[in-house]
């Protein structure tokens, strides 16, 4: 599998990746994470970086349950409730801890009204791809 990010000329240089172009023979679709342990019970209730922090290990653990990695994933989306700006650096503390600082994927932010329960503060799902 490889993940090449090009830099697109006109666009700004991020912490996410404006392009990626992924190579591989299978595709990993991870349905949203939120914060919940193996029981279903909310993890970090009312606390958004705990719950930013779990979603990301959630996803690692689904990602792996598909024999893939976080330098797998070619697409982030990340959902938060009642979005704001200072929300952002627990977000990016929680990929950086969970993730690891490698290659950025591809990356959209959606900040929303609610999510499936109202306890869920975020949610995260990826698109991976492997070999």
């Amino acid at each position: 599998m490889s993940l090449e990010r090009p830099r697109p000329e006109g666009l700004p240089v991020t912490r996410y990746a404006q392009v990626v172009v992924a190579r591989g023979s299978r595709l990993v679709f991870v349905s949203g994470q939120v914060s919940v342990d193996d029981r279903g019970q909310v993890v970090a209730a009312g606390d958004f970086a705990g719950q930013a922090r779990q979603a990301h290990v959630n996803l690692v653990a689904a990602l792996s349950a598909a024999g893939a990695t976080p330098d797998d994933i070619a697409k982030l989306t990340t959902y938060v409730v009642g979005y704001r700006p200072e929300l952002l650096t627990d977000i990016r503390d929680a990929r950086a801890a969970v993730l690891g600082t490698g290659g950025s994927p591809a990356s959209t932010l959606i900040g929303v009204e609610a999510l499936a329960s109202p306890e869920y503060l975020i949610e995260v799902e990826a698109y991976a791809v492997v070999d």
